[in-house]
């Protein structure tokens, strides 16, 4: 063999060897280190703000309830159906305390609060940096093909143990039993994990982020369905609340009767999706998904040259996954209604709590409760389709269509636009889903009606929270973080309001409490009329901080 054959061979048979070790983890721990620095800020926020939280209502729930009368009277909500389908499955009712409640009510919130954390978190060091090319420099190096991923689950367990962490330390400065504290700490950082693992399976299908994120989202929301239904279903939970990893953590029973086994589910399901996403990893090129992306046309259509409808384009699928979800929440929700009115006959102490101030009405005061929860999401669903914004100016897009005809202005307010009719369209299918449910369980056609537009008196609200997006887009370098803080605080205390035991100054402000609750109220004009007044103010404030901007690079 010639020097020179002999030199290109032991070249290949070192690029050979680099190849096999950089096609395992090599390049691991950078990665992860890299990945914790970036989020620093990230993980400690969503940690304190989890364990920040329980422990404030440690400290403000025997204020609310100082007594055991008190604390039975919160016990029997958990015993109407619509209770069980927002909060738990109802252990520990007969002797209500703050741990009952805690696991009950509390654990399913925290819960899917660390499974968002966890999709958002594994999907930004996943797929979102093959998106955007930054891994194919990373992977230019002496990377292994399993780093990234490998890097990105190591940061979602460090997340995770913070969480599991903050929230053990909330709930023993409540002086609650060491092992019930410790079941439900391991349970909510198990089921982030498990919806971190289920995001990285995601990761592998779709080559896209956003179809990532929402796919993982989807198996989130459906996890909560299950259990909201399975546990309506029965007290306790039926069979059908053990398809659901959240049901899993509440099915512990601690502080009423405590057992371990139900988290070995967790644990499972873990493992297998860890699994099955390095397997997949192994079978799909580098940035592609397996699942391929559907063709496009030839040619486009003239729709696309508007920019509403090329951003509603964009936006459609996001749009069909909420409103299915929604829907059918709504749908299973109505369906609880004689349930309700069983439960009310049975206990007019808890017929007089949901009653109040609606005329007697028990059940539309009830159902009209829902719909302003279903309002709630779909201010969440206005603020993500806003800031989504802020990705396409990151990345370029947004320069190529302002180099055109279109100004920022007609730019900006045509992704307002999309985003308004897409909350239009998911609150009025919630308050058809809403009264449909009821009007097949009760029999009265009239529900349907009379729920049907319901919704749409949130529409000024929900507009108005799109419109401190549309602020902070305008501004940019403000950030996302106040938008956020202001939305889950109203949300937080729209639903935990009477256990936070908040001054009434704060409590009567909450921005979903001043809409009124039609049907079971008269509808007044003077609070939509004053929420559409804010809304477009701020909107004019955001269109008029993006005109005096300069761009993002991308």
């Amino acid at each position: 063999m010639s020097p020179v054959n002999a030199t290109l061979a032991t070249h290949r048979q070192d690029h050979r060897s680099a190849g096999s070790s950089a096609g395992s983890l090599t390049g691991t721990a950078r990665l992860f280190w890299f990945a914790l620095r970036r989020d620093r800020v990230r993980i400690p926020l969503w940690a304190l703000g989890i364990g920040g939280m329980i422990a404030y209502f440690g400290a403000v729930i025997p204020l609310a309830y100082p007594d055991q009368a008190a604390l039975q009277t919160r016990a029997n909500i958990m015993r109407d159906p619509s209770g069980a389908l927002l909060t738990g499955p109802g252990y520990g009712i007969d002797n209500y305390t703050f741990g009952a409640m805690v696991t009950n009510e509390l654990l399913g919130m925290l819960a899917v609060a660390a499974a968002l954390m966890s999709i958002f978190l594994v999907i930004r060091h996943t797929r979102a940096e093959e998106e955007s090319g930054r891994a194919e420099l990373v992977r230019a190096g002496v990377v292994g093909r399993r780093a990234p991923l490998t890097a990105a689950l190591l940061t979602l367990l460090v997340a995770n143990v913070a969480v599991g962490i903050t929230l053990c330390a909330g709930l023993l400065a409540s002086d609650l039993a060491l092992a019930d504290t410790l079941a439900v700490s391991a349970g909510t950082a198990l089921v982030g994990l498990v919806f971190g693992g289920a995001a990285a399976v995601t990761a592998q299908l779709s080559e896209h982020a956003r179809t990532a994120s929402g796919m993982a989202g989807a198996a989130l929301a459906l996890a909560f369905i299950v259990r909201g239904v399975g546990d309506a279903q029965s007290l306790g939970g039926s069979a059908l609340s053990w398809f659901s990893p959240i049901a899993w953590a509440q099915q512990t029973r601690a502080f009423t009767d405590l057992r371990w086994w139900p988290l070995l589910l967790c644990a499972g399901l873990l493992a297998v999706l860890l699994t099955f996403a390095v397997l997949l990893t192994e079978h799909r090129d580098f940035g592609a998904g397996l699942v391929p992306a559907r063709s496009g046309r030839g040619n486009a259509r003239k729709s696309l040259i508007d920019p509403v409808g090329l951003i509603l384009r964009m936006e459609r699928g996001s749009i069909l996954w909420w409103l299915t979800g929604l829907a059918v929440f709504a749908l299973l929700t109505g369906s609880m209604a004689q349930g309700i009115v069983e439960s009310f006959e049975a206990q007019p102490q808890l017929a007089a709590v949901f009653g109040q101030g609606a005329g007697g009405d028990v059940l539309r005061a009830t159902l009209a409760s829902f719909t302003a929860y279903f309002a709630m999401a779909v201010a969440v669903y206005a603020v993500v389709s806003i800031n989504r914004l802020r990705a396409e100016e990151a990345d370029g897009r947004t320069g190529a269509v302002l180099a055109t005809s279109v100004s920022r202005p007609r730019w900006l307010l045509s992704a307002l636009a999309v985003t308004v009719l897409g909350s239009t369209v998911m609150l009025l299918g919630t308050g058809l889903g809403l009264g449909g449910g009821a009007a097949i369980s009760l029999g009265d056609p009239a529900l349907v009606a009379d729920f049907a537009f319901a919704g749409l008196v949130y529409l000024p609200l929900v507009i108005g929270f799109a419109g401190l997006a549309v602020v902070s887009y305008g501004i940019l370098r403000a950030g996302r973080w106040w938008v956020w803080l202001i939305l889950i605080s109203s949300i937080i205390v729209g639903l935990y309001g009477p256990l936070l035991n908040l001054p009434d100054a704060v409590s009567d402000a909450e921005p979903f409490g001043l809409m009124p609750r039609v049907p079971a109220e008269e509808l007044e004009l003077l609070p939509i009329a004053g929420a559409a007044l804010v809304a477009l103010i701020l909107v004019a404030a955001g269109t008029l901080a993006f005109r005096r901007r300069d761009l993002e690079a991308g």
